[in-house]
C-alpha cells in the first residue's frame, strides 16, 4: 500500500462516480481539489458530512476548489444512498461521489488503515493544489465527523500563503493578521508589505493580510 505524504504528486485515476465517469487530472483543471474518503454507504456521520458539503459547495467554488467524496461501496448505493442524503439534510448532492468496489483509489491515496478498520476507509482528507501536489493531510477516525469549516480555513491559508510570503499563526481566519516568512529581510518586507509590520521579536513580524484591499 502506498504512502502518501504532503509534497507528493497526487495519484492521478479514472474513475465511475455519481455524476459519471471523471478522470482526477481534467476533473480539476488548473484549480485546486478536495479528495475525502468516507467509511461506508447509509452510515449516520457520513450523511451528515457529505450533506455539509452539498451545502458549502459555494464557499468551496470560491475559493476555486471542487470536490470528490470516496467510498468503496458501488455506484447504485451511492445513487440511492444520495436521496436519503437530499432527504435527510435538506441539500441537494451534485457533486461527485467515487465508487471504489475494488480499492484501488483507497490503496492509492493509503485510505485504509488495516488497524482501525481493515475493510472500509477512514475518514481522510486530501487538498491538492493546482500543480497536482498534495497540500494537505487530515485523517479522521469513522467515529469523528469532520469540521469542514477547518477545511475551508486551511485552503484560504494555502492559497494565501502559496502566492504571499507569509505564514499564518494559530487559530488564524481569514482577515487576520499574518506572520512574514523568515526569509524576508526587513528592508525587503517595507518595499513587499506596504501596509506595515510590526515586530514582536526579530523572527516574529505580523503584517495585515496582503491579498485584501
Amino acid at each position: 500500500m502506498a504512502t502518501i505524504r504532503l509534497g507528493d504528486t497526487a495519484p492521478d485515476f479514472t474513475a465511475q462516480t455519481t455524476e459519471g465517469k471523471i478522470n482526477l487530472y481534467d476533473y480539476l483543471g488548473d484549480g485546486w481539489g478536495v479528495l475525502f474518503s468516507h467509511p461506508s454507504d447509509y452510515t449516520p456521520v457520513c450523511t451528515t458530512e457529505l450533506g455539509t458539503v452539498a451545502k458549502y459547495k459555494d464557499e468551496f467554488a470560491k475559493r476555486n476548489t471542487k470536490v470528490l467524496a470516496l467510498s468503496v461501496d458501488g455506484l447504485e448505493s451511492h445513487k440511492g444512498w444520495i436521496n436519503d442524503i437530499n432527504e435527510t439534510q435538506n441539500v441537494n448532492v451534485d457533486y461527485p461521489i467515487i465508487a471504489d468496489e475494488d480499492k484501488k483509489i483507497a490503496e492509492a491515496y493509503d485510505m485504509i488503515h488495516p488497524n482501525a478498520d481493515a475493510t472500509f476507509t477512514v475518514r481522510s482528507v486530501y487538498v491538492i493544489g493546482p500543480d497536482k501536489k498534495i497540500k494537505l493531510i487530515i485523517t479522521y477516525p469513522a467515529s469523528t465527523g469532520r469540521n469542514f469549516d477547518e477545511l475551508l480555513r486551511v485552503i484560504d491559508s494555502l492559497q494565501l500563503t502559496a502566492y504571499h510570503k507569509v505564514a499564518t499563526p494559530a487559530n488564524w481566519k481569514h482577515g487576520d493578521e499574518v506572520v512574514i516568512s523568515p526569509a524576508v529581510s526587513n528592508e525587503d518586507a517595507k518595499n513587499i508589505f506596504t501596509k506595515g509590520f510590526k515586530e514582536v521579536k526579530p523572527y516574529l513580524r505580523l503584517t495585515p493580510q496582503p491579498n485584501l484591499d
